[in-house]
Protein backbone atom coordinates (compact mmCIF):
# COMPACT_ATOMS: atom_id res chain seq x y z
CA UNK A 1 0.00 0.00 0.00
CA UNK A 2 1.15 3.05 -0.96
CA UNK A 3 -0.28 6.89 0.79
CA UNK A 4 0.11 10.31 -0.13
CA UNK A 5 -0.28 12.41 2.36
CA UNK A 6 -0.60 16.43 1.52
CA UNK A 7 -2.30 19.53 1.84
CA UNK A 8 -1.13 23.52 2.23
CA UNK A 9 2.23 24.08 3.90
CA UNK A 10 1.97 24.13 7.84
CA UNK A 11 -0.76 21.72 7.09
CA UNK A 12 0.80 18.78 9.25
CA UNK A 13 1.68 16.55 6.37
CA UNK A 14 5.13 15.30 7.10
CA UNK A 15 4.29 14.90 10.51
CA UNK A 16 1.48 12.72 10.07
CA UNK A 17 2.97 10.92 7.00
CA UNK A 18 5.69 9.96 9.82
CA UNK A 19 3.06 8.66 12.45
CA UNK A 20 1.49 6.56 9.83
CA UNK A 21 4.50 5.02 8.30
CA UNK A 22 5.84 4.29 12.02
CA UNK A 23 2.24 2.36 12.76
CA UNK A 24 2.03 0.81 9.55
CA UNK A 25 5.63 -0.78 9.41
CA UNK A 26 6.22 1.11 6.27
CA UNK A 27 9.01 4.07 3.92
CA UNK A 28 8.40 7.41 5.13
CA UNK A 29 9.16 9.53 1.73
CA UNK A 30 8.98 13.17 1.68
CA UNK A 31 8.35 15.50 -1.49
CA UNK A 32 10.94 18.00 -0.15
CA UNK A 33 13.27 15.31 -0.79
CA UNK A 34 12.34 15.09 -4.38
CA UNK A 35 11.97 18.70 -5.29
CA UNK A 36 14.77 20.42 -3.52
CA UNK A 37 19.10 19.97 -3.82
CA UNK A 38 20.26 19.29 -0.41
CA UNK A 39 23.22 22.38 -0.20
CA UNK A 40 23.07 24.62 2.80
CA UNK A 41 21.19 26.57 2.60
CA UNK A 42 18.46 24.58 2.10
CA UNK A 43 15.37 25.70 0.23
CA UNK A 44 17.21 27.39 -2.46
CA UNK A 45 17.76 25.02 -5.15
CA UNK A 46 15.00 23.01 -7.48
CA UNK A 47 15.77 20.06 -9.04
CA UNK A 48 14.81 19.47 -13.03
CA UNK A 49 11.02 17.71 -12.96
CA UNK A 50 12.99 15.02 -14.94
CA UNK A 51 15.41 14.37 -12.03
CA UNK A 52 12.48 14.58 -9.31
CA UNK A 53 10.13 12.43 -11.45
CA UNK A 54 12.95 10.12 -11.87
CA UNK A 55 14.49 9.77 -8.12
CA UNK A 56 10.98 9.87 -6.67
CA UNK A 57 9.88 6.91 -9.34
CA UNK A 58 12.55 4.95 -8.56
CA UNK A 59 12.07 5.11 -4.65
CA UNK A 60 8.51 4.23 -5.37
CA UNK A 61 9.63 1.05 -7.02
CA UNK A 62 11.92 0.09 -4.33
CA UNK A 63 9.32 0.98 -1.79
CA UNK A 64 5.66 -0.58 -2.54
CA UNK A 65 4.47 0.20 1.63
CA UNK A 66 5.87 3.70 1.59
CA UNK A 67 3.96 6.78 2.71
CA UNK A 68 4.92 9.91 1.25
CA UNK A 69 4.62 13.64 2.61
CA UNK A 70 3.81 16.57 0.38
CA UNK A 71 2.57 17.88 -2.64
CA UNK A 72 3.22 16.15 -6.56
CA UNK A 73 0.48 18.29 -8.28
CA UNK A 74 2.37 18.50 -11.61
CA UNK A 75 5.33 15.82 -11.46
CA UNK A 76 3.60 13.22 -13.90
CA UNK A 77 1.05 10.56 -13.74
CA UNK A 78 3.58 8.04 -13.08
CA UNK A 79 3.90 9.14 -9.76
CA UNK A 80 0.96 10.92 -9.51
CA UNK A 81 -1.16 7.91 -10.04
CA UNK A 82 1.25 5.57 -7.59
CA UNK A 83 -0.98 5.48 -4.85
CA UNK A 84 -3.39 3.52 -3.11
CA UNK A 85 -4.61 6.49 -0.96
CA UNK A 86 -4.34 9.85 -0.44
CA UNK A 87 -4.79 12.11 2.90
CA UNK A 88 -5.44 15.94 1.97
CA UNK A 89 -4.55 17.66 5.37
CA UNK A 90 -7.13 21.28 5.34
CA UNK A 91 -6.60 23.74 8.07
CA UNK A 92 -6.98 27.27 8.44
CA UNK A 93 -4.31 30.03 7.24
CA UNK A 94 -4.02 31.29 10.42
CA UNK A 95 -3.34 27.95 12.34
CA UNK A 96 -0.69 26.97 9.42
CA UNK A 97 1.31 30.47 9.31
CA UNK A 98 1.92 30.25 12.80
CA UNK A 99 3.01 27.00 12.56
CA UNK A 100 5.41 28.18 9.81
CA UNK A 101 6.67 30.77 11.61
CA UNK A 102 7.85 29.15 14.25
CA UNK A 103 9.20 26.16 12.70
CA UNK A 104 11.42 28.88 10.55
CA UNK A 105 12.23 30.33 13.60
CA UNK A 106 13.29 26.57 14.76
CA UNK A 107 15.17 25.91 12.04
CA UNK A 108 16.46 29.00 10.29
CA UNK A 109 16.27 31.32 13.24
CA UNK A 110 14.22 33.62 11.22
CA UNK A 111 10.81 33.13 9.32
CA UNK A 112 11.37 33.73 5.42
CA UNK A 113 8.89 36.65 4.35
CA UNK A 114 8.89 35.36 1.03
CA UNK A 115 8.00 31.84 1.82
CA UNK A 116 5.42 32.85 4.86
CA UNK A 117 3.69 35.27 1.87
CA UNK A 118 3.39 32.23 -0.86
CA UNK A 119 2.06 30.12 2.39
CA UNK A 120 -0.28 32.47 3.24
CA UNK A 121 -2.14 32.76 -0.17
CA UNK A 122 -2.49 29.32 -0.20
CA UNK A 123 -6.43 29.61 0.15
CA UNK A 124 -6.79 32.22 -2.66
CA UNK A 125 -4.24 31.13 -5.17
CA UNK A 126 -2.64 34.63 -6.02
CA UNK A 127 0.63 32.95 -6.78
CA UNK A 128 2.43 30.19 -8.57
CA UNK A 129 2.64 26.51 -7.15
CA UNK A 130 0.32 24.53 -4.45
CA UNK A 131 -3.23 26.33 -3.84
CA UNK A 132 -6.50 25.06 -2.41
CA UNK A 133 -8.16 25.10 -5.80
CA UNK A 134 -5.34 23.63 -8.05
CA UNK A 135 -5.33 20.91 -5.21
CA UNK A 136 -8.67 20.44 -4.77
CA UNK A 137 -8.88 19.98 -9.23
CA UNK A 138 -5.67 17.56 -8.71
CA UNK A 139 -7.31 15.37 -6.18
CA UNK A 140 -10.44 14.95 -8.51
CA UNK A 141 -8.36 13.43 -10.80
CA UNK A 142 -6.92 11.14 -8.88
CA UNK A 143 -7.81 7.25 -9.33
CA UNK A 144 -8.07 6.60 -5.94
CA UNK A 145 -9.96 7.15 -2.93
CA UNK A 146 -9.28 10.34 -1.18
CA UNK A 147 -9.67 11.03 2.50
CA UNK A 148 -10.28 14.54 3.71
CA UNK A 149 -9.22 15.80 7.14
CA UNK A 150 -10.25 19.58 8.21
CA UNK A 151 -9.50 21.21 11.55
CA UNK A 152 -6.39 21.89 13.46
CA UNK A 153 -6.36 17.46 14.89
CA UNK A 154 -3.98 15.89 17.53
CA UNK A 155 -1.62 13.34 15.19
CA UNK A 156 -3.59 10.78 17.17
CA UNK A 157 -6.83 11.76 15.93
CA UNK A 158 -5.74 12.34 12.26
CA UNK A 159 -4.23 8.45 12.64
CA UNK A 160 -7.34 7.21 13.36
CA UNK A 161 -9.62 9.01 10.86
CA UNK A 162 -6.95 7.71 8.41
CA UNK A 163 -6.80 3.85 9.88
CA UNK A 164 -10.71 3.69 9.91
CA UNK A 165 -10.69 4.18 6.03
CA UNK A 166 -8.19 2.04 4.97
CA UNK A 167 -8.89 -1.70 3.86
CA UNK A 168 -9.00 -4.06 6.84
CA UNK A 169 -5.96 -5.38 5.05
CA UNK A 170 -3.59 -2.35 5.03
CA UNK A 171 -4.54 -0.87 8.66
Amino acid sequence: MRILVTGAAGAGSTTLAAALAGHLGCTCLDSDDYFWVKPEPPFQDRRSPEERLALLAADLERAPRCVLAGGIDGWGGPVEDAFDQIVFLYLDAAVRLERLRARELRRFGAADPEFLAWAAQYDEGAMDGRSLARQRAWLARRRCPVIEIEGDLSVAQRMAVVLENLPRSQA
